[in-house]
């Protein structure tokens, strides 16, 4: 029993860093762009960062609050994709910092018991801790296409969050 309740903390610690660790890049990314920089598509039928935003906060609050945190789905996918902006920033990045520190408090919370709960979630039979684990995995694809948004649009005025500064960062 030990042993499982440590694996279950070691899980939740490191997939709070890893929504930590994406939060801080969407953060980095944001702060070095304008409004109608957040709203611009490389062509129509692409979408923003503005649209990105809202997409992970909508999948955060349905595979993790929802799904893992058993409270009610109600999001609406297409509207993330829907939206042109500009939208208030309150709307975009504030809304996903409340949903990321509401799916951080479910991740802590769960127990051993309930990361192997089965669900379906989005139509997919699945088990809470692998529905973390997507919902996470999905998450970072989506902050390194806003990183490369944010850099094709800035071009060399990007401002790098990290550079290795030893030998053994590098």
């Amino acid at each position: 029993m030990e042993d499982q309740e440590q694996l279950v903390t070691e899980f939740s610690a490191a997939a709070v860093g890893c929504l930590h660790d994406g939060m801080q890049r969407i953060r980095h990314c944001h702060d070095q762009l304008s409004e109608d920089q957040l709203w611009w598509r490389p062509k129509p039928d692409m979408n923003s960062i503005g649209n990105l935003l809202l997409h992970v906060a909508g999948n955060l609050r349905q595979w993790i609050i929802a799904g893992v945190g058993d409270e009610p789905d109600t999001r609406q996918r297409q509207a993330e994709f829907d939206a042109n902006g500009p939208l208030p920033t309150a709307a975009t990045l504030g809304a996903l910092e409340v949903i990321a520190e509401r799916a951080e408090a479910v991740i802590r919370s769960a127990t051993g018991e309930d990361l192997l709960q089965a669900k379906r979630i989005q139509g997919r039979d699945t088990n809470k801790m692998a529905a973390i684990w997507h919902s996470l995995t999905h998450f970072h694809g989506h902050v390194q296409e806003i990183i490369a948004m944010t850099r094709q649009q800035l071009g060399d005025d990007y401002q790098f969050a990290w550079s290795p500064s030893s030998p053994e960062e590098g």
